[in-house]
């Protein structure tokens, strides 16, 4: 079969339940693979037993996870628009929208680059790193995985969304996995065995840096060879600012980055509230983040997965086939998160454990944060959820409103008065409250727009 006709086919007529595996599944093994690795680093440095160097990972975090904020801005609003430029079989529109997205992560991606290496000390103080040894161990961190593999972290991540929105879940996947699996493998070749002691946090990174490479030739060479069966496009020309293509990759694309960016911001300023109460409180917190990360990347690949054929359902106007494609994501999504909040709540001490072998007060500390925060797990899957929903749809308003209901303007307010009602525990606890409170305004805003939109095509077989 002709691998459009057979996309085509996934997208319109393929059995809801089917499509949505079909498309999730692989997004979402990919996503914990790539929460896996990113625990890597935090699990082989934890083994030396050195609070310093696990806390200059930690503070490096939303440093990082900036470039996934530009990759989402670009990746999501271009995926957005060309699942929906096939819904409405504009095959030009898709074509310029991959090119503009390419180009745009890559120009954008170069100079956050930049700008890391002019500036690493000040941007290292406002993460938290207000510890000489800390901040000495994160420059490190910060410099080969941000400025020296900044590229191969965010471009590879936005060929994935891009080849997602053809219905490639399968080979977009498999890239993700390919440099978390690397990470894996060479976390412990580069720490122990390379570098001499005492530079394991530079061993991480090249770690990281190396296996995001890796990833990015991974999909250079899967997308050459798939040129002739791909409306993907990345020649530049004038067609990438023809047609409101850059409003419409933007305008979709926006959430999803302020998202991200301001769930780093938000990381940024609970590190540097911890940060006044000690290193124990750094570690310990920045360890229960990245556990509870689990709950949150299945979700996140759950919304991912299914956002093309939300957005070319829409387009070409099966309400029915998209309302049924929401509401088994989000029922599944809710689903998994629970199951996580059930394991944190039962045993988020052996967690802790895991990357914090030592048993000292660190692990207690982790393990009371941990229970906090996993809390909050199956409200933000179901407001997550309705967020990449209106991402698909083209509701850039909606998303963005919702997007930063979930993390900035609602737990950064919360951090600074909880801490005062409930020192320590009280910046964690405003993380799961935000999360409730955005989940019922998500809620409310999700079935208003199934209310204010007519149904078509109501009789078209799911």
């Amino acid at each position: 079969m002709d691998p459009q006709v057979r996309e085509k086919e996934l997208f319109e007529s393929m059995p809801i339940m089917k499509a949505i595996m079909k498309l999730v599944v692989p997004t979402v093994i990919g996503q914990i693979i790539l929460v896996v690795y990113n625990m890597a680093d935090t699990y082989f440095i934890g083994q030396t037993s050195d609070s310093f160097k696990v806390s200059a990972v930690t503070i490096c975090m939303p440093a990082f996870m900036f470039l996934s904020a530009i990759s989402n801005l670009f990746g999501v609003g271009g995926s957005s628009v060309i699942s929906r430029s096939l819904g409405r079989a504009k095959i030009y529109r898709a074509k310029a929208a991959s090119a503009f997205a390419m180009w745009g992560c890559l120009t954008v991606t170069a100079l956050y680059a930049l700008l890391s290496f002019l500036f690493s000390d000040p941007f290292l103080r406002l993460l938290g790193g207000k510890d000489d040894t800390v901040r000495a161990y994160a420059a490190e961190y910060l410099l080969v995985t941000v400025t020296l593999g900044g590229l191969g972290a965010s471009m590879s991540t936005l060929f994935s969304h891009l080849l997602r929105s053809e219905g490639r879940s399968l080979q977009a996947s498999v890239g993700i996995a390919l440099g978390g699996v690397l990470n894996i493998g060479l976390d412990p070749l580069f720490m122990f065995v390379i570098l001499p002691r005492g530079q394991e946090v530079l061993g991480a990174g090249l770690a990281t840096a190396l296996s995001n490479l890796a990833a990015l030739v991974y999909f250079i060479l899967v997308l050459r060879w798939q040129r002739r069966r791909t409306v993907l496009r990345f020649r530049p020309s004038g067609e990438m600012f023809a047609h409101r293509i850059p409003k419409r990759v933007l305008s979709a694309g926006l959430p999803a980055c302020l998202m991200t960016l301001c769930e780093n911001i938000s990381y940024a300023v609970l590190d540097n509230l911890m940060s006044a109460y000690g290193v124990a409180m750094t570690t310990g917190v920045g360890v229960a983040k990245k556990v509870n990360m689990l709950a949150h990347c299945m979700v996140r690949g759950m919304s991912q997965g299914v956002l093309p054929l939300i957005g070319y359902n829409y387009a070409s106007g099966n309400h029915r086939r998209m309302r049924q494609s929401v509401s088994i994501c989000t029922a599944i999504s809710i689903g998994l998160a629970a199951l996580c909040m059930g394991i944190g709540l039962l045993f988020s001490a052996p967690l802790i454990l895991v990357f914090l072998p030592g048993g000292d007060e660190t692990v207690e500390l982790g393990a009371r944060f941990l229970r906090i925060l996993c809390i909050g797990g199956p409200f933000s899957a179901c407001a997550y959820a309705f967020i990449s929903f209106f991402q698909a749809v083209g509701e850039g308003i909606k998303s963005l409103v919702l997007a930063l209901l979930r993390k900035g303007v609602l737990d950064i307010p919360m951090m600074f008065l909880f801490n005062r009602l409930l020192p320590v525990y009280g910046i964690v606890w405003a993380t799961p409250v935000a999360d409730v409170m955005c989940c019922v305004v998500a809620i409310v805003m999700f079935v208003t727009f199934l209310k204010r939109h007519t149904t078509r095509d109501e009789a078209k077989p799911a």
